[in-house]
């Protein structure tokens, strides 16, 4: 009896593709004009559904946001912190994560429209009625602990010491990562992110692509 082919990767149903569909019209239309000034009747025409069709696949404008937040996010994810994408995964030496969150920066270099996404959406969620408050108050504290073990286990590895806590260390790194983009949405021949971003941490003796030792041998 003959073999059946092997199956090759899941084509997506046509609900699913309607749904990237309406999260690309939606990252599009917010990143373009914010969340507030966006309808769902803007997003479902862009779309080319009607108002009822994207009601049929989102509940509200609050849950697409959500959702085109959290798919730029697990893209992310996958690449610097596999485990939090999918637990259980191993990750990639500490080096090699520090150079694929400067990746990120990089990448970021080439998509101003999702910058401008997540620099809009982070300021208006600063208000505790805002849709997306929680959800960037939790990116943050993951983020914050994510890099904190980062840059412990780049010290680690490193067999040295250095002054600072690295939870401060997390912490200044993300802003700094942040501060940049609103420059440099503000300016782009002026701000250099990747390469302001590399200076800082070697600075911190973080240099992803050499062999220095982070701070002072102990």
């Amino acid at each position: 009896m003959s073999e059946r082919p092997a199956s090759g990767p899941r084509r997506p149903s046509k609900g699913e593709r309607t749904r990237a569909r309406i999260l690309d019209s939606a990252t599009e239309l917010f990143s373009r004009s914010g969340f507030n000034a966006v309808s769902l009747r803007d997003i479902a025409a862009h779309a080319g559904l009607t108002h009822a069709g994207l009601l049929h696949h989102f509940p509200g404008k609050d849950a697409l946001l959500i959702e085109v937040l959290e798919r730029r996010d697990r893209i992310d994810a996958q690449s610097v912190f596999p485990g939090i994408a999918h637990p259980g995964t191993p990750e990639p030496g500490p080096r090699e994560r520090l150079r694929r969150l400067i990746g990120l920066v990089a990448r970021n270099s080439a998509t101003p429209g999702l910058v401008a996404l997540y620099t809009k959406l982070s300021a208006e969620a600063t208000d505790p009625g805002h849709p997306a408050h929680h959800y960037f108050k939790e990116r943050y504290r993951v983020l914050r602990e994510e890099v904190t073990v980062l840059v412990t286990a780049l010290r680690a590895e490193a067999g040295a010491t250095a002054e600072g806590d690295p939870a401060v260390v997390a912490a200044q790194v993300l802003a700094l990562m942040d501060g940049l983009q609103t420059q440099w949405l503000l300016e782009p021949e002026a701000v250099a992110m990747e390469e302001l971003v590399r200076d800082f941490l070697r600075r911190l003796g973080l240099d992803p692509d050499g062999a220095g030792r982070p701070g002072v041998s102990g």
